[in-house]
C-alpha cells in the first residue's frame, strides 16, 4: 500500500513502521499526540478516487498527516461508497491500533457523513456508527469528522 506525506514525499517504510517511528519521535520531543483517522471520496465520471487520511495532532502544536489514495472504476451508490469510505478506514485503523495502545495515543476514526437527515450520506450514518463502535474506535461525524471531511477531502479534489 502506497503512503506519502502532504508534501508529497513518498513513505519508504511499511505504513505500521512509519508510523511507530512518527510516534516515537513524537514523544522524544515532548509532544502529546492524538490521532485522527479518515476517508472521503469524489465521483470524477466512471472513475471514484478515495483518500484515507491519518491525521497526528501535536497537542497545541500542530501536527501533520500521511496519505493513501486509490482509484476504483466500480459504480457505488451513496449509502455503499459511504461505507467503503468507513471500511477503508477502519482496515487502517485495526492494522494500527497496537501501536496507539502502546504509545498511549488517542485515537478516533472520522467519517464524512452526514448527521443531518436530509443528506443523502446520512443513509449510512447507523450503520457506520455501528461498524466503528462495535471495533472498539472512538467515532466521530460531520460536522466533527474534520479527518473525513477537511483533510481527507482535500486530497480528492
Amino acid at each position: 500500500m502506497y503512503w506519502k506525506k502532504f508534501n508529497g514525499e513518498q513513505i519508504q517504510l511499511p505504513i505500521k513502521d512509519a508510523v511507530e517511528v512518527a510516534l516515537k519521535t513524537e514523544r522524544q520531543q515532548g509532544h502529546k499526540l492524538k490521532v485522527c483517522i479518515g476517508t472521503d471520496s469524489q465521483v470524477k465520471g466512471s472513475v471514484t478516487e478515495f483518500a484515507t487520511v491519518i491525521v497526528f495532532l501535536r497537542e497545541h502544536n500542530g501536527g501533520f498527516m500521511y496519505i493513501h489514495s486509490e482509484k476504483s472504476l466500480r459504480k457505488f451508490h451513496v449509502k455503499e461508497r459511504m461505507l467503503a469510505e468507513v471500511g477503508m478506514s477502519i482496515d487502517v485503523a485495526y492494522a494500527l491500533c497496537d501501536l496507539f495502545i502502546q504509545y498511549a495515543v488517542e485515537m478516533e476514526v472520522h467519517v464524512d457523513i452526514n448527521t443531518n437527515p436530509q443528506f443523502k450520506s446520512n443513509s449510512a450514518l447507523k450503520d457506520a456508527m455501528s461498524y466503528i463502535l462495535g471495533m472498539g474506535f472512538a467515532f466521530k461525524a460531520k460536522p466533527d469528522a474534520f479527518a473525513s471531511s477537511s483533510c481527507a477531502d482535500k486530497m480528492v479534489n
